[in-house]
């Protein structure tokens, strides 16, 4: 017996639940599967818990800065790592719990809970049922990709995942990739207390970014003690008493490092395998995403893929931004498209890293002429103040339109003043109407101006 549906969601990280909502309210017979947890990546392994851990961290390492500011606090500054996980858990715990209280209490929406698997077009079993609908919405996220080192399936190692369930600071954490979510485990635990070491494979850390922002991530966590080699190859991994050891080559040379824990952060995988895509006409693309057009439809009728799964993005933020496209298309006549958003993300390092748009190497390789501002952090007076002045913020702006291009913000609270730009480059608008603003004082954002009126060709 097939049960049939108007709406099929498989998945419920951060686009599928708001879309079976939205489905469901519009008076459409809506199923949600989730075959694990409520919340998906972010709820339970990323953004939530990742960063309720980042805020403890910043708290410890600003109580060993307190004489700084002329606050004394006797004796060692301690972290109690079994009380820093409690509270992480209990965040998360609250938002699993709000999710499951919002699904439930929807009308026309069903939660059920298994594996979803495709047995033909737009149509799913789970367990021992099956269901159709004419319209299918695959938003089954990723997990952490292992590399394969020689020996790494012969140690324990540690995933973003499982780090979630640790509730002691490692003696040395070993943590192999140097881009976003390696980096923020790295500052947090060398702040918790532990030695920490990065390998990264590239020869600079996040090298995505333009080669001044990585320099100065590095000078940041390397003041803070965390080594970092970068351009690692031929690594393989030893068990090494209770810990584990790696070697490797750096620069040419032979490099071997011992630690008690290994952390792999070297990428995400999508959650494909066990959907069963070929039953349902679903294509891949060359990396082993699900294929997508510039509104979300899957190579089959009726379905469409959103968040992680479809390799458009590796946000949270752009996870909700495909359900706003395919809730916009399908139930308010709209025509958003994926290639209409506006590059933008954040690495939640302390001070965090706001990126917008395009980066100084892609401005330069397209050849537009173009204007560049950049301001060191001493120059900011709240910087100054709160006695957190590394980093620095620069904006590109196109020559001849005024409209900014693009710009990287390395600064105290710079995931939030990176939304002033983002604001104004979604309503392209010249970057004369920020200039001209009156902001207020004492601000980060308030040198937002000031920066502006400092351009000078991109040479």
């Amino acid at each position: 017996m097939v049960d049939s549906y108007d709406a099929v969601v498989i998945g419920s990280g951060q686009a599928g639940p708001s879309l079976a909502v939205r489905m469901a309210k519009q008076g459409l017979r809506t199923v949600l599967i989730e075959r694990e947890h409520l919340g998906g990546t972010c709820v339970n392994d990323g953004c939530t818990p990742t960063k309720t851990l980042v805020a403890s961290a910043r708290v410890a390492h600003l109580a060993r800065r307190a004489a700084e500011y002329g606050v004394c606090i006797p004796g060692e500054v301690t972290v109690d790592m079994a009380a820093v996980k409690a509270r992480k858990d209990r965040v998360v715990q609250a938002s699993v719990d709000g999710l499951g209280t919002w699904l439930r209490g929807t009308k026309n929406l069903e939660l059920a809970v298994g594996a979803a698997r495709f047995v033909g077009p737009r149509t799913v079993a789970v367990g021992a049922r099956t269901l159709s609908a004419p319209r299918i919405f695959i938003n089954t996220g990723g997990r952490p990709l292992v590399p394969d080192w020689p020996g790494l399936s012969d140690i324990r190692f540690l995933t973003n995942v499982s780090m979630m369930e640790m509730d002691r600071a490692p003696k040395h954490l070993i943590v192999v990739g140097g881009s976003y979510i390696g980096l923020e485990f790295a500052q947090m635990y060398r702040r918790f207390g532990s030695e920490v070491t990065v390998l990264e494979y590239a020869d600079r850390l996040i090298a995505r970014e333009d080669p001044d922002v990585s320099s100065s991530i590095q000078e940041i966590l390397e003041a803070e003690g965390i080594a970092i080699r970068c351009g690692v190859r031929d690594a393989k991994v030893a068990p090494h008493g209770s810990g584990v050891r790696v070697d490797a080559t750096a620069a040419s040379q032979a490099l071997s490092v011992v630690g008690s824990d290994l952390l792999v952060a070297v990428g995400r995988r999508p959650n494909v395998e066990d959907l069963n895509l070929d039953a349902a006409g679903v294509r891949l693309d060359a990396r082993g995403f699900i294929a997508v057009d510039d509104q979300l439809r899957t190579s089959a009728e009726g379905i469409w893929a959103l968040g992680d799964v479809n390799g458009k993005g590796a946000f949270t933020h752009t996870s909700y931004n495909d359900y706003e496209i395919v809730a916009a298309n399908l139930l308010d006549k709209g025509a958003r498209r994926v290639s209409d958003r506006i590059t933008a993300y954040a690495l939640f390092t302390d001070p965090p890293l706001g990126r917008v748009g395009m980066t100084e190497a892609e401005v330069r390789a397209g050849g537009r002429p173009a204007l560049k501002a950049h301001m060191p952090m001493t120059r900011v007076a709240r910087a100054r103040e709160r006695g957190e002045t590394q980093g620095f913020m620069k904006v590109l702006v196109d020559r001849e339109t005024k409209l900014v291009l693009g710009a990287a913000l390395l600064c105290i609270e710079a995931d939030e003043i990176v939304h002033s730009l983002l604001d104004i480059m979604a309503a392209q608008a010249p970057y004369t109407v920020i200039e001209q603003a009156m902001h207020i004082h004492p601000t980060v954002s308030e040198l937002i101006p000031t920066m502006l009126g400092e351009l000078k060709p991109l040479t």
